[in-house]
């Protein structure tokens, strides 16, 4: 069935999205909230991935969940830290986060679009496990766009007019 290809994409979706969201943690880890917040998120993205796992393997399409609830180490990982020490100290700090945030919307606003579709295909396929699945992941999905918009609402203001 072509639902396992809707089940990837959201996979994919949802990946890039924890993994963009680690990235935007780590890069502006001086900003404690959007450090945790991101942290929290990207967790979130990852219980996803994770959920559809079982329904993947149902359908004849295989979702890469060895990453799911990993975090990069090693060097780049401090030296990320150490940037984000310096750059949470420099005014261009503010649009290098701007840029960040609108990346973060545009990749929750793909996965809520995949999850839509998914949502679609488990009512017409009438399952009811995978319609569940979708039915409590992708509202936390809208919750990360949500917050996208409101982070950008709050620091827009504050880095373009200072």
């Amino acid at each position: 069935m072509k639902i396992g290809l809707a089940i990837d994409d959201v996979a994919r979706a949802e990946q890039a999205l924890s993994d963009a969201l680690l990235e935007v943690g780590e890069r502006h880890r001086a900003d404690h909230d959007v450090y945790h917040l991101t942290r929290k998120l990207a967790r979130w993205s990852q219980g996803h991935q994770a959920a559809l796992a079982p329904f993947a393997e149902r359908y004849g399409t295989d979702i890469d969940t060895d990453d799911v609830g990993g975090e990069s180490g090693g060097p780049l990982r401090v030296l990320r830290e150490k940037s984000a020490e310096l750059l949470g100290r420099r005014p261009a700090a503010g649009l290098l986060l701007l840029r960040d945030i609108r990346k973060l919307h545009l990749l929750a606003a793909e996965a809520s679009i995949d999850w839509t579709i998914l949502g679609q295909a488990a009512q017409a396929a009438k399952d009811p496990e995978l319609l569940e699945c979708v039915t409590l992941s992708h509202p936390e999905t809208l919750r990360t766009l949500r917050w996208t918009v409101t982070k950008l609402k709050e620091a827009a203001p504050q880095v373009l007019t200072v």
